[in-house]
Protein backbone atom coordinates (compact mmCIF):
# COMPACT_ATOMS: atom_id res chain seq x y z
CA UNK A 1 0.00 0.00 0.00
CA UNK A 2 1.00 3.64 -0.39
CA UNK A 3 2.38 3.83 3.12
CA UNK A 4 -0.94 2.37 3.95
CA UNK A 5 -3.71 4.89 4.06
CA UNK A 6 -5.52 1.90 5.55
CA UNK A 7 -3.28 1.93 8.59
CA UNK A 8 -4.95 5.03 9.94
CA UNK A 9 -8.44 4.33 8.65
CA UNK A 10 -8.95 0.64 9.29
CA UNK A 11 -8.39 0.71 13.11
CA UNK A 12 -6.94 -2.00 15.30
CA UNK A 13 -10.22 -3.89 15.31
CA UNK A 14 -9.15 -5.75 12.17
CA UNK A 15 -10.83 -9.15 12.15
CA UNK A 16 -7.87 -11.10 10.75
CA UNK A 17 -6.71 -9.05 7.74
CA UNK A 18 -7.57 -5.47 6.85
CA UNK A 19 -11.18 -5.01 5.73
CA UNK A 20 -10.15 -2.10 3.52
CA UNK A 21 -12.72 0.56 4.32
CA UNK A 22 -15.46 -2.01 4.82
CA UNK A 23 -18.59 -0.20 5.91
CA UNK A 24 -17.25 3.21 4.85
CA UNK A 25 -17.76 2.91 1.09
CA UNK A 26 -21.13 2.69 -0.62
CA UNK A 27 -21.29 -0.22 -3.04
CA UNK A 28 -22.45 0.17 -6.62
CA UNK A 29 -24.60 -2.89 -5.95
CA UNK A 30 -27.52 -3.22 -3.57
CA UNK A 31 -26.38 -6.73 -2.69
CA UNK A 32 -24.97 -5.52 0.62
CA UNK A 33 -28.10 -3.62 1.60
CA UNK A 34 -31.15 -5.00 3.39
CA UNK A 35 -34.09 -6.47 1.51
CA UNK A 36 -34.41 -9.21 -1.10
CA UNK A 37 -31.67 -9.57 -3.69
CA UNK A 38 -32.51 -8.49 -7.23
CA UNK A 39 -31.53 -10.41 -10.41
CA UNK A 40 -28.73 -7.89 -10.94
CA UNK A 41 -27.41 -8.65 -7.43
CA UNK A 42 -27.28 -12.35 -8.26
CA UNK A 43 -25.49 -11.60 -11.53
CA UNK A 44 -22.85 -9.51 -9.76
CA UNK A 45 -22.35 -12.20 -7.12
CA UNK A 46 -21.93 -14.86 -9.81
CA UNK A 47 -19.52 -12.61 -11.67
CA UNK A 48 -17.26 -11.98 -8.70
CA UNK A 49 -17.17 -15.72 -7.98
CA UNK A 50 -15.92 -16.35 -11.54
CA UNK A 51 -13.26 -13.72 -10.92
CA UNK A 52 -11.83 -15.80 -8.09
CA UNK A 53 -13.41 -14.51 -4.88
CA UNK A 54 -12.64 -16.43 -1.71
CA UNK A 55 -14.79 -15.69 1.38
CA UNK A 56 -12.05 -14.28 3.60
CA UNK A 57 -11.04 -10.68 4.18
CA UNK A 58 -7.41 -10.27 3.19
CA UNK A 59 -5.26 -7.29 2.31
CA UNK A 60 -1.76 -7.59 0.85
CA UNK A 61 -1.68 -11.41 0.76
CA UNK A 62 1.72 -13.05 0.82
CA UNK A 63 2.87 -15.69 -1.58
CA UNK A 64 0.75 -18.76 -0.83
CA UNK A 65 3.11 -21.48 0.34
CA UNK A 66 2.66 -25.19 0.98
CA UNK A 67 3.67 -27.19 4.03
CA UNK A 68 2.83 -30.89 3.77
CA UNK A 69 -0.82 -31.05 2.61
CA UNK A 70 -1.80 -27.52 3.60
CA UNK A 71 -1.51 -24.10 1.99
CA UNK A 72 -0.69 -21.02 4.09
CA UNK A 73 -0.89 -17.29 3.50
CA UNK A 74 -0.13 -14.24 5.63
CA UNK A 75 -1.46 -10.71 5.27
CA UNK A 76 -1.58 -7.16 6.58
CA UNK A 77 -3.05 -6.84 10.06
CA UNK A 78 -2.38 -6.94 13.77
CA UNK A 79 0.52 -9.28 14.48
CA UNK A 80 0.61 -10.49 10.83
CA UNK A 81 -2.47 -12.75 10.57
CA UNK A 82 -2.46 -16.13 8.85
CA UNK A 83 -4.90 -18.38 7.00
CA UNK A 84 -4.60 -22.00 5.88
CA UNK A 85 -6.38 -24.24 3.39
CA UNK A 86 -6.19 -27.77 2.04
CA UNK A 87 -7.78 -27.01 -1.33
CA UNK A 88 -7.22 -23.26 -2.05
CA UNK A 89 -11.01 -22.84 -1.81
CA UNK A 90 -11.90 -23.07 1.87
CA UNK A 91 -9.75 -21.07 4.25
CA UNK A 92 -9.45 -21.15 8.05
CA UNK A 93 -7.97 -18.41 10.21
CA UNK A 94 -4.69 -19.37 11.86
CA UNK A 95 -2.62 -17.73 14.60
CA UNK A 96 -0.83 -14.41 14.07
CA UNK A 97 2.95 -14.35 13.85
CA UNK A 98 3.24 -11.88 16.75
CA UNK A 99 1.24 -11.35 19.90
CA UNK A 100 3.74 -8.77 21.17
CA UNK A 101 5.79 -6.25 19.24
CA UNK A 102 9.45 -7.09 18.62
CA UNK A 103 11.69 -5.28 21.11
CA UNK A 104 13.35 -3.11 18.44
CA UNK A 105 10.16 -1.95 16.68
CA UNK A 106 9.25 1.05 18.86
CA UNK A 107 12.68 2.62 18.37
CA UNK A 108 12.86 1.81 14.68
CA UNK A 109 9.40 3.21 13.82
CA UNK A 110 8.02 5.13 16.82
CA UNK A 111 4.79 5.97 14.97
CA UNK A 112 3.83 2.28 14.75
CA UNK A 113 3.05 0.97 18.24
CA UNK A 114 0.02 -1.18 17.49
CA UNK A 115 1.73 -4.31 16.15
CA UNK A 116 -0.05 -3.53 12.87
CA UNK A 117 2.31 -4.77 10.18
CA UNK A 118 1.94 -4.73 6.42
CA UNK A 119 2.36 -6.77 3.28
CA UNK A 120 4.26 -9.90 4.40
CA UNK A 121 5.89 -12.40 2.09
CA UNK A 122 7.26 -15.87 2.81
CA UNK A 123 9.73 -18.35 1.33
CA UNK A 124 11.28 -21.65 2.43
CA UNK A 125 15.07 -21.46 2.68
CA UNK A 126 17.33 -24.21 3.97
CA UNK A 127 15.38 -25.65 6.94
CA UNK A 128 13.20 -22.67 7.91
CA UNK A 129 10.33 -20.60 6.61
CA UNK A 130 11.42 -16.96 6.28
CA UNK A 131 8.62 -14.41 6.68
CA UNK A 132 9.32 -10.78 5.75
CA UNK A 133 7.00 -7.95 6.76
CA UNK A 134 6.82 -4.14 6.85
CA UNK A 135 6.80 -1.79 9.83
CA UNK A 136 5.97 1.77 8.81
CA UNK A 137 3.47 4.62 9.19
CA UNK A 138 1.29 6.63 6.86
CA UNK A 139 2.96 9.11 4.52
CA UNK A 140 6.54 8.58 5.70
CA UNK A 141 9.46 6.47 4.55
CA UNK A 142 10.80 5.86 8.04
CA UNK A 143 10.21 2.16 7.49
CA UNK A 144 11.63 -1.28 8.11
CA UNK A 145 11.44 -4.61 6.36
CA UNK A 146 11.97 -7.19 9.09
CA UNK A 147 12.24 -10.96 9.32
CA UNK A 148 10.60 -13.65 11.43
CA UNK A 149 11.34 -17.32 10.91
CA UNK A 150 9.88 -20.67 11.90
CA UNK A 151 10.76 -24.31 11.34
CA UNK A 152 7.05 -25.09 10.80
CA UNK A 153 3.84 -23.29 9.88
CA UNK A 154 1.42 -25.72 11.49
CA UNK A 155 0.97 -24.65 15.14
CA UNK A 156 0.40 -28.32 16.08
CA UNK A 157 3.98 -29.13 15.08
CA UNK A 158 6.43 -29.57 18.00
CA UNK A 159 8.93 -27.38 16.13
CA UNK A 160 6.47 -24.49 15.65
CA UNK A 161 7.85 -21.28 17.17
CA UNK A 162 8.20 -17.91 15.49
CA UNK A 163 11.59 -16.31 16.02
CA UNK A 164 12.20 -12.58 15.67
CA UNK A 165 15.23 -12.18 13.40
CA UNK A 166 15.16 -8.40 13.34
CA UNK A 167 15.69 -5.77 10.67
CA UNK A 168 16.64 -6.68 7.09
CA UNK A 169 16.65 -3.18 5.57
CA UNK A 170 15.39 0.21 6.70
CA UNK A 171 14.78 3.62 5.18
CA UNK A 172 14.26 7.15 6.44
CA UNK A 173 13.89 10.65 5.04
CA UNK A 174 17.52 10.65 3.89
CA UNK A 175 16.73 7.80 1.46
CA UNK A 176 15.00 8.02 -1.91
CA UNK A 177 13.18 4.70 -1.37
CA UNK A 178 10.69 3.23 1.07
CA UNK A 179 11.50 -0.07 2.80
CA UNK A 180 8.07 -1.75 2.68
CA UNK A 181 6.28 -4.42 0.60
CA UNK A 182 8.91 -7.19 0.60
CA UNK A 183 8.76 -9.79 -2.17
CA UNK A 184 11.13 -12.73 -1.83
CA UNK A 185 12.30 -15.13 -4.53
CA UNK A 186 14.73 -17.99 -4.71
CA UNK A 187 16.40 -17.54 -8.09
CA UNK A 188 17.10 -20.26 -10.65
CA UNK A 189 20.68 -20.55 -9.37
CA UNK A 190 19.57 -20.92 -5.74
CA UNK A 191 20.43 -17.38 -4.66
CA UNK A 192 17.89 -15.55 -2.52
CA UNK A 193 16.64 -12.05 -3.39
CA UNK A 194 14.15 -9.53 -2.08
CA UNK A 195 12.36 -6.80 -4.02
CA UNK A 196 10.63 -4.02 -2.10
CA UNK A 197 9.51 -0.41 -2.39
CA UNK A 198 6.54 1.92 -2.50
CA UNK A 199 6.31 5.26 -4.38
CA UNK A 200 9.45 7.43 -3.87
CA UNK A 201 11.96 6.18 -6.46
CA UNK A 202 10.19 2.87 -7.02
CA UNK A 203 10.98 -0.82 -6.70
CA UNK A 204 14.39 -1.93 -5.43
CA UNK A 205 16.16 -5.29 -5.15
CA UNK A 206 18.78 -6.67 -2.77
CA UNK A 207 20.39 -10.09 -2.42
CA UNK A 208 19.86 -12.07 0.79
CA UNK A 209 21.94 -14.68 2.58
CA UNK A 210 19.95 -17.95 2.27
CA UNK A 211 21.27 -19.18 5.62
CA UNK A 212 20.35 -16.12 7.68
CA UNK A 213 17.66 -14.50 5.54
CA UNK A 214 19.39 -11.14 6.02
CA UNK A 215 21.02 -8.86 3.47
CA UNK A 216 24.03 -10.61 2.04
CA UNK A 217 26.26 -7.67 3.07
CA UNK A 218 25.49 -4.24 4.56
CA UNK A 219 26.85 -2.50 1.47
CA UNK A 220 25.65 -4.99 -1.15
CA UNK A 221 24.26 -3.48 -4.37
CA UNK A 222 20.79 -1.92 -4.35
CA UNK A 223 19.26 -2.42 -7.80
CA UNK A 224 16.46 -0.26 -9.21
CA UNK A 225 13.87 -2.33 -11.10
CA UNK A 226 10.76 -0.24 -11.79
CA UNK A 227 9.48 3.27 -11.36
CA UNK A 228 6.18 5.09 -11.82
CA UNK A 229 4.33 7.97 -10.18
CA UNK A 230 2.38 5.44 -8.09
CA UNK A 231 4.06 2.04 -7.75
CA UNK A 232 4.42 -0.63 -5.07
CA UNK A 233 3.60 -4.27 -4.19
CA UNK A 234 6.25 -6.04 -6.26
CA UNK A 235 6.34 -9.76 -6.95
CA UNK A 236 9.02 -11.61 -8.95
CA UNK A 237 8.42 -15.07 -10.40
CA UNK A 238 10.74 -17.21 -12.56
CA UNK A 239 9.25 -19.25 -15.39
CA UNK A 240 11.33 -21.10 -17.94
CA UNK A 241 13.92 -18.52 -19.09
CA UNK A 242 12.50 -15.25 -17.70
CA UNK A 243 11.98 -13.48 -14.42
CA UNK A 244 8.58 -11.77 -14.40
CA UNK A 245 8.13 -8.61 -12.34
CA UNK A 246 4.60 -7.78 -11.22
CA UNK A 247 3.89 -4.37 -9.65
CA UNK A 248 0.88 -2.31 -8.70
CA UNK A 249 0.13 1.08 -10.19
CA UNK A 250 -2.59 3.33 -8.76
CA UNK A 251 -4.03 3.74 -5.28
CA UNK A 252 -5.26 1.16 -2.81
CA UNK A 253 -7.41 1.32 0.31
CA UNK A 254 -10.34 3.29 -1.07
CA UNK A 255 -12.75 0.40 -1.38
CA UNK A 256 -14.60 0.53 -4.70
CA UNK A 257 -12.87 3.85 -5.46
CA UNK A 258 -9.45 2.16 -5.45
CA UNK A 259 -7.47 2.44 -8.69
CA UNK A 260 -4.97 -0.38 -8.15
CA UNK A 261 -4.02 -2.36 -11.27
CA UNK A 262 -1.28 -4.92 -11.86
CA UNK A 263 1.49 -4.33 -14.41
CA UNK A 264 4.16 -6.67 -15.68
CA UNK A 265 7.55 -6.86 -17.37
CA UNK A 266 10.20 -9.55 -17.73
CA UNK A 267 13.96 -9.99 -17.81
CA UNK A 268 16.48 -12.75 -18.48
CA UNK A 269 18.34 -11.55 -15.37
CA UNK A 270 16.85 -11.09 -11.92
CA UNK A 271 18.53 -7.69 -11.61
CA UNK A 272 16.90 -6.46 -14.82
CA UNK A 273 16.28 -4.65 -17.03
CA UNK A 274 12.59 -5.62 -16.95
CA UNK A 275 10.91 -4.82 -20.27
CA UNK A 276 7.18 -4.75 -20.90
CA UNK A 277 5.46 -6.21 -23.98
CA UNK A 278 6.31 -3.14 -26.03
CA UNK A 279 9.98 -3.27 -25.00
CA UNK A 280 9.81 -0.34 -22.59
CA UNK A 281 12.01 -0.57 -19.49
CA UNK A 282 9.98 -0.64 -16.27
CA UNK A 283 12.72 1.45 -14.67
CA UNK A 284 11.66 4.23 -17.08
CA UNK A 285 7.94 3.91 -16.44
CA UNK A 286 7.14 0.85 -18.55
CA UNK A 287 4.71 -1.86 -17.51
CA UNK A 288 2.10 -3.78 -19.50
CA UNK A 289 -1.36 -4.04 -17.98
CA UNK A 290 -2.01 -7.57 -16.69
CA UNK A 291 -5.07 -7.23 -14.44
CA UNK A 292 -7.47 -4.36 -13.82
CA UNK A 293 -10.86 -3.75 -12.22
CA UNK A 294 -13.66 -5.76 -13.79
CA UNK A 295 -17.23 -4.98 -12.70
CA UNK A 296 -17.56 -5.91 -9.00
CA UNK A 297 -13.87 -6.97 -8.92
CA UNK A 298 -12.15 -3.69 -8.05
CA UNK A 299 -8.51 -2.71 -7.59
CA UNK A 300 -6.58 -6.02 -7.67
CA UNK A 301 -3.28 -5.87 -5.80
CA UNK A 302 -0.31 -7.83 -4.45
CA UNK A 303 0.22 -10.50 -7.08
CA UNK A 304 1.27 -14.02 -6.22
CA UNK A 305 1.72 -17.21 -8.26
CA UNK A 306 1.04 -20.74 -7.04
CA UNK A 307 2.21 -23.85 -8.85
CA UNK A 308 0.30 -27.03 -7.97
CA UNK A 309 1.57 -29.86 -10.13
CA UNK A 310 1.17 -28.75 -13.73
CA UNK A 311 -1.44 -26.11 -12.84
CA UNK A 312 -0.75 -22.47 -12.07
CA UNK A 313 -2.88 -20.09 -10.04
CA UNK A 314 -2.74 -16.33 -9.55
CA UNK A 315 -3.54 -14.82 -6.14
CA UNK A 316 -4.41 -11.22 -5.31
CA UNK A 317 -6.60 -9.14 -3.09
CA UNK A 318 -9.44 -7.05 -4.52
CA UNK A 319 -12.22 -4.78 -3.28
CA UNK A 320 -15.58 -6.51 -3.46
CA UNK A 321 -18.29 -4.21 -4.81
CA UNK A 322 -20.92 -6.75 -3.74
CA UNK A 323 -19.79 -6.30 -0.11
CA UNK A 324 -19.32 -2.54 0.30
CA UNK A 325 -15.73 -2.57 -0.89
CA UNK A 326 -14.40 -5.14 1.59
CA UNK A 327 -10.95 -6.43 0.69
CA UNK A 328 -11.08 -10.13 -0.24
CA UNK A 329 -8.76 -12.84 -1.47
CA UNK A 330 -9.06 -13.96 -5.10
CA UNK A 331 -7.43 -16.99 -6.72
CA UNK A 332 -7.71 -17.46 -10.47
CA UNK A 333 -6.21 -19.81 -13.06
CA UNK A 334 -3.03 -18.58 -14.74
CA UNK A 335 -2.01 -19.75 -18.20
CA UNK A 336 1.38 -19.26 -19.83
CA UNK A 337 0.93 -18.13 -23.44
CA UNK A 338 3.06 -19.33 -26.40
CA UNK A 339 5.01 -16.05 -26.28
CA UNK A 340 5.86 -16.73 -22.63
CA UNK A 341 3.64 -14.05 -21.08
CA UNK A 342 1.10 -15.06 -18.40
CA UNK A 343 -2.65 -14.61 -18.85
CA UNK A 344 -5.10 -14.49 -15.94
CA UNK A 345 -8.24 -16.51 -16.63
CA UNK A 346 -11.67 -16.67 -15.07
CA UNK A 347 -12.80 -19.63 -12.98
CA UNK A 348 -15.06 -22.05 -14.80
Amino acid sequence: MNNRLCTLILTVNCLACAPALHGQVTSTSSASSSGPASPSDHALTARVEKLGKRPIRVHDPSTIIRENDEWWLFCTGRGVPSFHSKDLLHWISGPPVFTNAPSWAADAVPENRRIYYWAPDIVKSVDRFLLYYSVSSFGKNRSVVALASNAALDPASPSYQWRDDGVVISSDRTNNFNAIDPAVIKAADGRLWMAFGSFWSGIKLIELNPDTGKRIAPDSPLYSLARNQSIEAACIYFHEKFYYLFVNWGLCCRGINSTYNIRIGRSANITGPYLDKSGEDMANGGGSLLLDSDGPFVGPGHAGIIQDGDRYWFSTHFYDATDRGASKLAIRPLQWQPDGWPKILENE
